[in-house]
């Protein structure tokens, strides 16, 4: 499965980059393929590893902040893994191979 979430602290102020930072440690720590971008990161793995992950992730942001707020999207795709890396892969691959058009937008 591919889990993207994003942990917020509030109740901080308006500089929660550390928090972040924290919650993105515990993700890097955890040695499953993740990745992170602007507005969340994606982690790779099987349910339970995932999930205790994103739960260390909140935790470590829960026990510096007075509330945390967390978005989770998650693709469960039983049997399917690298799927972080080949779907964005996949994009690439077809954006590079038609010129731009005025196709459906993404």
């Amino acid at each position: 499965m591919i889990v993207a979430f994003s942990v917020t602290p509030l109740g901080v102020g308006p500089d929660v980059g550390q928090y972040v930072a924290d919650a993105v440690r515990v993700v890097r720590d955890s040695g499953l393929p993740n990745r992170t971008d602007a507005m969340f990161t994606s982690i790779e793995g099987d349910w339970d590893e995932v999930m205790a992950v994103v739960k260390a992730a909140v935790d470590v942001v829960a026990a510096q902040a007075p509330r945390v707020s967390i978005t989770l999207k998650a693709d469960i795709r039983p049997g399917v893994t690298g799927g972080l890396k080949s779907k964005v892969d996949t994009v690439e691959r077809l954006l590079a191979s038609r010129p731009d058009d005025d196709g459906p937008a993404a």
